[in-house]
């Protein structure tokens, strides 16, 4: 079913099954989400409609933690709110931001595609991991160039989310092979580069992507092959430079193992881990190529310098924006 066909509420419930996953997909979809409940949930009086907003942002952002798109995508839905002179005024704000920022996310991702398209070498032989639609649409253009040699992809485990780049690569008639996780280091002698996504960067320059990247990452470190990250710039989190961590989402067991099948067996299951800087040879963005310390101008320039204020709290932040 089409997401404008779904509730508010069960798009958010899709985003935290991860029936809707990727980064910038769980972006828009929640900024979306948040369009569609305004619509919906129109009240004439400005201070409970307000209320009503905040409190289905606050709902969105528990879906998925992690995930500073989802944060991005409602923040930018309620930039201005509360400069609004009413309820009306309100909810154009709302749907004029919401479009404006979806449209804004599927642009970036082709100016992305065209950057990374370039940064890859003739005859390459690529990695990478997970499901990134910014790295995927890199790899298919670059391939359109017939610069493409083969893609190694991780199966990524637990969900699986391999299964669905390797799909969008062989429709697209790029040459791919699926490999365990724990081959990266065994299939490494072979890669040119290794190109991936990320759900959030962090101010001082850290991948926060699926759990097992900051592996592959030490092992390209250790080979010589150069890490190079798709990332759209709101995907850089402005709360991180208010000393707030980025908080690693653990799912349920059940996506690993049966528990009743493994009595007394305890099961850690850590949906992101985070690559350092160091090892991080570039950031591929909508704005530019760009090394990953210089985190802190790409939040500037994407929300402003009031964003970065350590007094204000999150609401202020939504205010200001």
């Amino acid at each position: 079913m089409s997401p404008e066909k779904l509730s508010p509420e069960e798009i958010l419930e899709g985003i935290k099954k991860m029936t809707i996953r990727g980064a910038a997909e769980i972006g828009r979809k929640a900024s979306l989400a948040l369009r569609l409940f305004a619509e919906r949930e129109f009240e004439a009086d400005m201070v409970k409609y307000l209320a009503k907003l905040e409190s289905f942002r606050e709902k969105a952002l528990a879906t998925r933690p992690t995930a500073v798109t989802l944060w991005s995508g409602v923040t930018k839905t309620l930039a201005g709110a509360s400069a609004a002179n009413s309820s009306e005024e309100l909810l154009k704000l709302v749907k004029r931001n919401s479009e404006e920022f979806i449209e804004r996310s599927h642009r970036a991702v082709e100016i992305i595609a065209e950057m990374g398209a370039r940064r890859i070498p003739q005859d390459a032989v690529l990695l990478t991991t997970c499901n990134s639609t910014a790295a995927v649409a890199a790899i298919v253009k670059a391939h359109e160039q017939g610069k493409v040699k083969m893609v190694y992809a991780t199966e990524s485990r637990p969900k699986r989310q391999g299964w669905i780049t390797v799909r969008q690569l062989a429709e697209k008639g790029v040459p791919v092979t699926m490999i365990v996780d724990p081959a990266v280091r065994y299939h490494m002698k072979r890669i040119d580069m290794v190109i991936v996504g990320a759900d959030t960067i962090a101010s001082n320059g850290a991948i926060i992507n699926k759990i097992g990247t900051s592996q592959i990452a030490l092992i390209a470190h250790e080979r010589r092959v150069p890490f190079v990250v798709c990332a759209e710039t709101y995907k850089f989190s402005p709360r991180t430079f208010h000393g707030e961590m980025v908080p690693i989402e653990e799912r349920d067991p059940r996506e690993v193992i049966d528990p009743e099948k493994f009595p007394g067996v305890g099961v850690s299951n850590p949906v992101f881990d985070a690559t350092p800087a160091e090892y991080v040879d570039a950031i591929i963005t909508e704005v530019g190529i760009i090394p990953p310390f210089a985190a802190y101008e790409i939040v500037v320039h994407n929300f402003g310098l009031e964003i970065l204020r350590l007094e204000e709290s999150e609401k202020g932040m939504t205010d200001d924006l």
